[in-house]
């Protein structure tokens, strides 16, 4: 099983309406763990999901929706703080841009709040905001390095704007990659940490830091995974697009299922052919296809996968 560390919220899609004073506004349960742990469900991987929700009544909501879903809810815990808000707008090249509001319940986990694990749990994956979000980040890290002996995943998934300082989110990842197996990232993501740094020069660092896989995804174009053996790359299939909302998810959760019977028999990714490497990111992106071409983080389930790839 894989325990999926991060948070948890709800984002709110705004379009203009004919009445300036209300614009059409719908709210969709989210966050990049959030969805990932959904994601494994629906590729029939077992997850459970390690945050702190609010019992307030959107708080409520998110727990329904983890256990509808068959997510393992044993490690949540419920908390007196506000749900998480944020706003989901387009920048002009289309990618959503998240604006953040009542920074809540899923950034209130402390170093004391972790609980032991269960010897069923063979991998756990970090990512996105609670990485660099106060105390919760300091937890998690803390967590990382206490599980080490695990498999460890890490999504990096930068939002600047909740901490608008590459400096910290570098500093934060590059302690994290001593005990990280895998590492998904995306190339828009390299460019905010990085400047304009070559992804390849980015994934050969990070994999001399500890990393033993570092997966670089690039929107519509080819999605590369870098190891000790050498590059693998993939181009995605087109689709009629929707949004991108979930895609990186999608295909993060997607290579945490491809891997799940490796992590559980605790082997070496460093010992994926170049073949088993490019099978995994075929699979990872035609799941991501799909994601882009319905509206919202919306992840495929297993059959409709298999059914794309033929």
């Amino acid at each position: 099983m894989y325990l999926i560390c991060g948070e948890a919220l709800f984002d709110v899609f705004a379009t203009p309406s004919g009445d300036l004073t209300r614009p059409d506004m719908a709210a969709r349960a989210g966050g990049s763990p959030f969805n990932v742990a959904i994601g494994l469900v629906r590729q029939e991987r077992r997850s459970g999901f390690l945050t702190q929700l609010s019992d307030d009544a959107l708080g409520q909501n998110l727990w329904d929706i983890l256990a509808g879903e068959g997510v393992e809810t044993d490690y949540i815990q419920r908390v007196p703080h506000s749900t998480t808000i944020s706003l989901v707008g387009q920048t002009p090249a289309g990618t959503p841009d998240y604006a953040f509001y009542s920074m809540g319940a899923d950034t209130s986990l402390r170093t004391e709040d972790l609980p032991e694990l269960a010897a069923d749990i063979a991998g756990i994956h970090f990512g996105s905001y609670s990485l660099v979000s106060g105390e919760t980040a300091d937890a998690l890290h803390a967590l990382a390095h206490r599980e080490k002996a695990r498999f460890i995943s890490l999504d990096p998934n930068i939002r600047p704007t909740i901490e608008p300082d590459p400096a910290v989110w570098i500093r934060r990842i590059e302690a994290l990659l001593p005990v990280t197996n895998l590492v998904k990232v995306s190339d828009e993501d390299i460019g905010l940490l990085y400047g304009e740094s070559d992804p390849a020069e980015i994934a050969a660092r990070w994999l001399s830091q500890g990393a033993e896989l570092v997966v670089v995804t690039a929107g519509g174009k080819a999605a590369t995974a870098y190891s000790a053996k050498g590059t693998v790359a993939v181009t995605p299939p087109s689709v009629d697009l929707v949004d991108t909302v979930g895609a990186g998810d999608t295909f993060q959760c997607s290579l945490l299922a491809l891997l799940a019977d490796r992590v559980e028999r605790d082997d070496a990714l460093t010992a994926l052919t170049q073949a088993e490497l490019h099978s995994m990111l075929t699979y990872a992106a035609t799941a991501a296809a799909i994601t882009c071409t319905r509206a919202g983080a919306d992840l495929p389930r297993i059959a409709e996968i298999k059914a794309a790839l033929g």
